[in-house]
């Protein structure tokens, strides 16, 4: 039997994959950072809420092979996993709707300007309807920071909504975006000054870091909405909230944050202009089982020696411990 360890218990049809050929330790992980000694001995390791650095990685050759329920691999060293011959398996396209939904639900629960209603009139306050600020997303600007897979499923809800779509994505062709039925914006900063909404669906990259900061929310629309179901990391939070404070912006969805979980005296939660989600986008149920399933029949293949399509660094099958 295999080893593989998981950060935090893995859904039952995920856990139930990984018993047919290997025992599982759940670290049951509170703190983030992910030790040598935890997963000592283990051949896998399934990352949910946590992270692995060089050291850790380096201290692990008996480790082959990390997976991630899901798209974004941040939270691994990748370049001290690629080094020790280490395969990242990831999910692509298992959470795609889960996300693009939680982003245009996002986006009417603030057009319709339900979180704050809600709260007022659990005080009594029925006139809270009368402050009149919803509005209809019918040809509303939708800006598109990132067209890959959720990036697309979310423009193609949106434009159910009767919501034109713009996209900046410089790795994604005019060609392409214009055959979709999209508008091609060539700069960022063309997309924020024109959007009505903006939404991300870029990962977490050094170039992707603080993206949006204060120059950025400066160019936006006084009256926009920021929506974030990529990282937290991409949004200066610091930034945002000043923004927002000063009305900038009308508002922010997020669903992630530059430090997860976010202390619960986050400044951002003070603000009426906020809604907030705990990261869970891709949790629904569907989407938490397709997830789990592939990362867990991805991690075995790679332990039983299998080239996996989903791996983000296939290079590392050029490391001497697969020649064998």
């Amino acid at each position: 039997m295999y080893k593989v360890a998981v950060t935090q218990k893995l859904h039952d049809d995920g856990l139930a994959v990984l018993q047919k050929e290997s025992t599982v330790l759940n670290l049951d992980k509170k703190t983030p950072l992910i030790t040598a000694k935890e997963i000592a001995g283990q051949d896998g390791l399934i990352i949910r809420i946590a992270t692995i650095d060089q050291t850790a990685i380096e201290a692990s050759p008996q480790l082959k092979v990390i997976g991630r329920p899901g798209v974004g691999y941040d939270s691994i060293d990748m370049a001290a996993a690629t080094e020790s011959g280490i395969l990242v398996v990831v999910t692509p396209g298992a959470n795609t709707l889960s996300v693009a939904e939680h982003a245009v639900a996002m986006m009417m629960m603030f057009a319709k300007d339900m979180l704050f209603c809600d709260r007022e009139l659990r005080k009594g306050n029925f006139q809270a309807r009368n402050r009149y600020k919803a509005f209809e997303l019918d040809k509303k600007v939708l800006g598109l920071i990132g067209l890959g897979n959720i990036g697309k499923e979310t423009a193609r809800l949106a434009k159910g909504l009767g919501m034109s779509v713009a996209v900046y994505d410089p790795i994604v062709s005019q060609k392409v975006i214009e055959a979709l039925g999209y508008t091609y914006v060539a700069t960022l900063d063309d997309l924020l000054k024109a959007s009505d909404i903006i939404s991300i669906h870029v990962p977490l990259l050094d170039s992707t870091k603080n993206l949006i900061s204060g120059r950025e929310l400066e160019i936006m629309k006084r009256e926009a909405l920021l929506v974030n179901c990529s990282r937290g990391g991409i949004v200066d939070e610091d930034a945002l909230y000043d923004a927002l404070v000063d009305e900038k912006i009308a508002g922010a969805a997020l669903d992630v944050f530059s430090t997860e979980p976010p202390p619960a005296d986050d400044r951002l939660f003070t603000l009426d202009n906020v809604i907030v989600t705990p990261h869970m986008a891709a949790q629904t149920k569907e989407a938490v089982s397709r997830m789990a399933t592939r990362c867990a029949q991805g991690v075995l293949a790679v332990i039983r020696g299998e080239h996996w399509p989903h791996v983000v660094n296939p290079e590392a099958y050029d490391h001497p411990r697969w020649k064998k």
